[in-house]
């Protein structure tokens, strides 16, 4: 039974391979005022310079549970560039991943007046993928030498915003992925398209009290998998600080009415000063061993005021 057991590990860490390479976890950090994150159309918007230092920790309670740290940096170069770049470092039990994103972005102003902007973005992406088979307890014939790739890809990204709505969209990892490392039966196609949406609602550009839904939806190319993100932000404003909370549905889209991952989350921006921690509750057969997921994002916005240009916010 023992043997079952480390067995089934390695077929974990095996699937794992499958499944997780150049896949970076998306729970709910570009919700931490960031969505640099998952587009990069959004490089170089805000008057400043953002940082955000984020970690989560998936299934807690559970030995090898995946588990992820990551560094978002993006600024204003020109009235209407920006650039940015985002490390991270993912570990899914005997899988590894690392590497980073360096994004550009040009924004266009439509229409001044109205506040009517179009962005586009690009990102090189740079990641290594590694099995970590010095740690299996069990040995594997079939897995005897260092199994680790690096991949280079790129994403694309254009960002639209009108006043108070947004939409973007956002294809990853467009280039196919050489398939000499690994099994024939890998996905070659990596390709996951993600589209994000969203209104702020208040009842004048003063108003100290919002309220922004959002959808967050991605489809990955190579299995025709997709899930949806529904969030709600509530935001209060004290000054140049504010403080809000909300609430995240993610679900398959075959299955609305089930939920993937459920939960809160809440966070503040006193003076540069940026924190936020969201839960994430497993809706699935692992409830019953885990505590659910967690994430803190930490921040700094500094250089107040590096460009005038009416795109910046």
């Amino acid at each position: 039974m023992k043997k079952i057991y480390y067995l089934l590990l390695i077929f974990l860490s095996m699937h794992s391979l499958h499944s997780q390479e150049l896949s970076i976890p998306t729970f709910t950090q570009y919700l931490a005022d960031n969505p640099f994150v998952i587009s990069p159309a959004y490089a170089g918007i805000g008057d400043n310079v953002k940082i955000r230092m984020n970690g989560l920790t998936q299934w807690v309670g559970i030995k090898d549970a995946p588990d992820m740290q990551s560094l978002a940096g993006d600024m204003r170069i020109s009235d209407n560039s920006g650039i940015g770049v985002f490390l991270y470092n993912d570990k899914n039990g005997n899988t590894r991943q690392y590497g980073g994103k360096f994004s550009f972005a040009h924004h266009l102003i439509l229409d001044k007046y109205y506040d009517q902007f179009l962005s586009f973005g690009i990102s090189y992406n740079l990641n290594q993928f590694r099995l970590e088979i010095e740690n299996f307890n069990v040995p594997d014939m079939a897995v005897r030498d260092d199994r680790s790739v690096v991949n280079h890809n790129f994403d694309v990204a254009v960002l639209y915003r009108f006043q108070d709505f947004y939409f973007s969209f956002n294809a990853s990892n467009i280039l196919d992925k050489n398939l000499d490392k690994f099994n024939i039966n890998e996905p070659g196609k990596l390709r996951n398209y993600q589209f994000y949406t969203g209104y702020i609602f208040r009842e004048n550009r003063n108003s100290d009290f919002e309220v922004e839904p959002s959808a967050y939806v991605q489809y990955f190319e190579s299995d025709g998998r997709s899930s949806t993100d529904l969030n709600v932000k509530l935001r209060w404003k004290d000054s140049e600080d504010y403080y809000w909370a909300g609430i995240s549905y993610r679900f398959l889209n075959d299955q609305m009415l089930e939920p993937v991952n459920i939960g809160p989350m809440a966070g503040l921006k006193k003076s540069n000063f940026y924190f936020a921690y969201s839960y994430q509750l497993t809706t699935n057969e692992l409830l019953a061993y885990n505590s659910g997921t967690h994430m803190i994002t930490l921040g700094l916005d500094i250089f107040q005021g590096v460009s005038n240009c009416a795109c910046t916010f």
